[in-house]
C-alpha cells in the first residue's frame, strides 16, 4: 500500500474513532473503537507553540497534509502563558493542544484529557505521562556555538560554559523560564550527573551569581539565533533546535551533547478545549513515524516513537537528543521538578531582577 494512501485510510480512521471515543467519555460511557462516518469531526485546532522553525515544521510535515486529506484546519498561533496556565488550571481558553513541559504534565494532569486508545502512546516516555501527551518532541537544552568563535575547539562540558577565561564571550541564557539553568549551574559547580536530583536551588543560585555579569538575556527562543550570528554572545544555552535552524541556514555551528539536559517538550489537550475529537485525529496523524523522521531531520527534536529511526541516516540520528549513542546527556527528573516548580519559577524571577 503506497504510503500517502495508507495515511488516508489511518486518518479516516482516526476521525471516526476518536469522534465517538471523545463524545462517549464525556458521557461516561465505554468508548466504542470504529465508526464509519469520519465527518463526525470537522472546524478547526487551534495549536499553540513558541512559532519559528519548529512551527514551520509542524505546518508543513504535519498539518498541511492532515487539512488536505481531511478538511480540518489547524489555526498556530504563539503561546501566551497566561492562557496556557489558565487552561491547566481547568479555565477556559482559546487553545485545543498546547505544548508544555514535563512538570506540568505531572502537575495538572487532572485538567487534561487523557488519549483515546486509537492514539499510539510515546515509548520514549513513561506510560503515565504518554497517556496525555501528543506530538512529543524530544528536546536537548544544550550549550551551542558557532565553529569560527572557537576555531581551535570549544567549551564542551558547563565548567567550561561558566569559564569566561579560557571561552571568552557572552552567554546567551534565558531571561524569562529558569529553563534547566539550575541544572546546568549545578553540573558547572561539580555535583555529579547521578545526585543532580533533588536540586540544589541555594547552590545553583550561588553559581549562576558568579556568571551573571557575562551573561546576555533572551525572552524568546529564535532570538538565540540573531544573538550567536551577530556576535552578541558566543555560546548559548538553548533548546537544539535553535542550533539546527542556524546549520539550516548554513552556519557551521557545534553542538554539545555532554551533560545537555533532554526532555520531552509535549503538546497536551487541555480539558477546557473546544475541539478535542479533531486534535485527536490530528494525534493520530502525529505519530506517523515515517513524518516523525522528517520532522526530526528539519528541526534536530528527537522523536517520540522509537520506529521512527528506521527512517533516518546515521549522521541524522546523531544529531538528535536521544540518539542512542548520546550516553552522555542527562534525562530530567520530572517528579522533582515539578516539586519545586513554584518555587524555581519564583528563583529565577527573583534572580533575574536582583
Amino acid at each position: 500500500m503506497g504510503i500517502r494512501r495508507r495515511r488516508r485510510m489511518l486518518v479516516a480512521g482516526a476521525l471516526a474513532v476518536v469522534a465517538l471515543a471523545t463524545t462517549a467519555c464525556a458521557s461516561g460511557e465505554t468508548a466504542p473503537t470504529s465508526s464509519d462516518d469520519p465527518a463526525a469531526v470537522s472546524g478547526q485546532i487551534v495549536w499553540a507553540d513558541y512559532g519559528g522553525p519548529t512551527n514551520e515544521a509542524f505546518q508543513e510535515v504535519f498539518f498541511a497534509p492532515f487539512t488536505e486529506e481531511t478538511g480540518v484546519e489547524v489555526v498556530a498561533t504563539t503561546l501566551a502563558a497566561s492562557v496556557q496556565y489558565q487552561m491547566l488550571e481547568g479555565e477556559e481558553g482559546d487553545y485545543d493542544t498546547m505544548m508544555t513541559g514535563m512538570a506540568e504534565v505531572v502537575l495538572y494532569s487532572d485538567n487534561l484529557v487523557a488519549l483515546p486508545e486509537s492514539v499510539p502512546r510515546s515509548d520514549q516516555l513513561s506510560a503515565d505521562v504518554a497517556e496525555y501527551t501528543i506530538a512529543t518532541p524530544i528536546i536537548g537544552y544544550a550549550q551551542g556555538y558557532l565553529a569560527s568563535t572557537f576555531p581551535d575547539g570549544g567549551p564542551q562540558t558547563w565548567a567550561d560554559f561558566w569559564d569566561t577565561e579560557t571561552y571568552p564571550g557572552k552567554r546567551a541564557v534565558p531571561g524569562e523560564y529558569s529553563d534547566f539553568m539550575f541544572e546546568a549551574a549545578l553540573l558547572a559547580d561539580g555535583v555529579a550527573p547521578d545526585d543532580l536530583y533533588p536540586l540544589d536551588l541555594d547552590r545553583a543560585t550561588a553559581k549562576l551569581d558568579e556568571l551573571k555579569p557575562d551573561m546576555v538575556f533572551y525572552t524568546e527562543y529564535p532570538q538565540v539565533q540573531q544573538l550567536l550570528s551577530a556576535g552578541g554572545a558566543s555560546i548559548a544555552f538553548s533548546p537544539n533546535g535553535q542550533f539546527a535552524a542556524l546549520k539550516n541556514a548554513g552556519l557551521d555551528v557545534t553542538v554539545s551533547w555532554d551533560q545537555a539536559l533532554v526532555e520531552a517538550n509535549p503538546f497536551v489537550v487541555p480539558s477546557s478545549a473546544k475541539n478535542p475529537s479533531a486534535t485527536f485525529a490530528l494525534a493520530e496523524f502525529l505519530a506517523d513515524p515515517e513524518l516523525q523522521a522528517e520532522f526530526s531531520r528539519r528541526t534536530n527534536y528527537g522523536p517520540s516513537s522509537s520506529a521512527a529511526f528506521e527512517y533516518l541516516s546515521d549522521d541524522e540520528i546523531a544529531a538528535l537528543p536521544n540518539a542512542p549513542e548520546h550516553t552522555e546527556i542527562i534525562w530530567a527528573d520530572a517528579d522533582n521538578r515539578a516539586e519545586l516548580y513554584d518555587e524555581m519559577n519564583d528563583r529565577y524571577t527573583e534572580w533575574l531582577t536582583s
